[in-house]
């Protein structure tokens, strides 16, 4: 859609808050978003375009029309874009990135006398699962904690308690290694059983001082029962738990039941830090990666994780903390509290710190990739990334213009193929409708006979064009494209020697590339490769006219005696101080005769 057509749309639009869906060819959804007002939030797609990601250009591009329903709050908005969003799968909406690491969960098996254990899958049989853990060792430590803070059973018995009365099982290795309590032969009753599973949940809940509490009444009880021997056994216990928690203890215990998100990204993904605080304690910490297809901010990432990760999670926690204001759908009951100062401005300050590392880490992987690219491929990669670029700049051409006060007026074109030139397929151009000193027109012409021989012939167009001068030279190319139906199917750019711009077409204002960048290095290759080139052929030019000038207008002299003489001598001036005898082995008496009296002549 053109900025004309939506001029035409845009005064049907009203101010009110709603959703709006971009439609592309065959009726296909590209992209549902909302706004506080449409009116100003579509506009915004087709202002000035000067500082959009390209992203955003290509959608307006693509899309042919669009709708919009109004509604009455920006939280009823919020809600009918989750609703589309996951009903059409939009291209161009924010995408959750596959996790490649499995996911683990602690389940607490629905039959009597429960079992305890770690899975990968959840299955919905009435169960409880804790997690899911993405870290094996912190799943690991927990399990670890469990088996050693309470005695369960691991086999899979049916210990129905009819199966119990009748004797049916007898105590296994667990129970003579002190690893269970024996409940299938009725040495421990379901009660007390049950009340350690109860304990359980409290740790997994980050419940700590329920389990504190549990085991220091049990160490009491036996001591004042004169059980020493256990008694001390719970006391290690107290203190295996003591030394857990400590670990896991991160602001103050008077902080109970909230989910922290923190978030930090690039261009193209976003990290959503999630911390699960219970106590003052963190005993769940997740990172969700997030594809970005268009601009998004971060109150608009934040509006599309949050609600995912409590899912996953499974959280009801009443309040939770982020770093700036968040719209949640179906959560009116909801504290949503940004931090100035403060406990909670700390675990803010530390879900930050996560995802920054968390960020880091991406980074660095991304390096080590481009680290075992071709020193080829990763200029590319960042010419590429510099120039905001659809393609690999794969095929580079680059074209100069090269006079003297107007005369001789030539234009050179080089090729790069993968960051290398390729000079075979090098092409000079003498200028042939353009008369006087005039860059532009020689630039236009130039330009369009170049890609009318490509179009002609059916040959690869490259995937940047560079034009050696200003925004003047630039239009001027930018002219033949558009004659020849090329505009939009490369990307070209003018560099300006001084300060070393880049230019774009109808852009005003340059871009600047890193002067230490590989990028730029490859560009002012490209160019001063066109420089030279295009000089050597001027001077050639030059040298041709001068003979066609000075030896060629003698009458009786023809090219091939001008430039056997010009060889041999070297240059006019040494042959005007030659002797007749040298002149006439050479070329011939009467030749020479000619030539000398064209000398005499013109000393008069």
């Amino acid at each position: 859609m053109t900025n004309e057509e939506f001029k035409i749309f845009s005064s049907t639009i009203p101010t009110d808050p709603g959703v709006y869906r971009f439609f592309g060819g065959d009726d296909v959804v590209l992209y549902v978003g909302k706004a506080k007002n449409l009116r100003n939030r579509l506009t915004s797609y087709f202002g000035d375009k000067k500082h959009q990601l390209a992203k955003t250009r290509v959608l307006t591009k693509h899309a042919v029309r669009i709708e919009f329903t109004i509604v009455e709050t920006e939280q009823d908005a919020l809600l009918l874009e989750n609703t589309l969003i996951k009903r059409f799968m939009p291209k161009y909406n924010v995408r959750l990135k596959d996790e490649k690491s499995p996911l683990s969960y602690i389940c607490i098996k629905k039959e009597r006398f429960p079992r305890v254990f770690v899975t990968r899958k959840a299955i919905k049989d009435g169960s409880v699962y804790f997690g899911p853990y993405l870290h094996k060792y912190r799943i690991n430590e927990i399990a670890e904690l469990i088996r050693k803070l309470f005695q369960l059973r691991t086999c899979t018995l049916n210990l129905s308690e009819d199966n119990i009365l009748r004797g049916k099982f007898k105590p296994c290795l667990e129970y003579h290694i002190k690893n269970c309590a024996a409940p299938c032969v009725n040495l421990e009753d379901e009660p007390t059983y049950l009340a350690k599973i109860e304990q359980i949940k409290n740790i997994l809940k980050g419940n700590f001082g329920s389990v504190r509490t549990y085991l220091l009444e049990e160490m009491q009880h036996y001591a004042g029962n004169l059980q020493f021997e256990m008694a001390q056994l719970m006391k290690d216990k107290l203190l295996l738990f003591e030394d857990y928690q400590g670990k896991s203890t991160v602001v103050n215990p008077n902080i109970k039941d909230v989910d922290v998100f923190a978030i930090a990204g690039d261009e193209n993904e976003a990290y959503v830090n999630y911390m699960k605080v219970v106590n003052g304690a963190v005993i769940q910490t997740y990172t969700l990666t997030l594809t970005k297809n268009l601009d998004e901010d971060q109150e608009t990432l934040l509006s599309f994780a949050i609600p995912e990760l409590r899912a996953k999670f499974n959280s009801i926690s009443p309040e939770i903390i982020v770093p700036c204001m968040v719209v949640l759908p179906d959560d009116t009951e909801l504290v949503v509290t940004v931090p100035k100062i403060g406990d909670k401005k700390k675990l803010l300050e530390l879900g930050e710190k996560n995802v920054q590392y968390h960020l880091l880490q991406q980074k660095r992987q991304a390096a080590n990739q481009t680290g075992r690219m071709t020193p080829a491929e990763r200029i590319l990669r960042t010419l590429q990334s510099d120039l905001n670029m659809p393609d690999i700049p794969i095929h580079i051409e680059c074209f100069d213009n090269s006079n003297l006060h107007g005369t001789n007026a030539v234009s050179s074109c080089v090729v790069f193929r993968n960051a290398k030139p390729a000079k075979r397929d090098y092409r000079h151009y003498n200028v042939k409708t353009v008369e006087g000193p005039n860059d532009f027109a020689t630039m236009e012409e130039v330009v369009y006979r170049r890609y009318k021989r490509l179009l002609a012939e059916a040959q690869s167009l490259p995937q940047l064009v560079i034009i050696d001068g200003g925004k003047g030279q630039l239009s001027a190319a930018m002219k033949s494209l558009r004659a020849l139906g090329l505009e939009g199917k490369m990307t070209v750019v003018g560099i300006a020697k001084k300060l070393e711009e880049i230019f774009f077409p109808e852009d005003s204002i340059p871009i600047y590339i890193n002067k230490k960048s590989e990028a730029l290095k490859l560009i002012q290759q490209a160019r001063n490769e066109a420089h030279r080139f295009g000089i050597t052929f001027h001077r050639d030019q030059r040298s041709k006219n001068f003979l066609t000038t000075e030896l060629t207008e003698i009458p009786g002299v023809g090219t091939k005696t001008s430039e056997k003489l010009l060889q041999h001598f070297g240059s006019v001036a040494r042959l005007r101080a030659a002797t007749p005898e040298q002149v006439e082995a050479l070329i011939g008496k009467a030749a020479a005769k000619k030539v000398l009296l064209y000398f005499k002549s013109a000393e008069v």
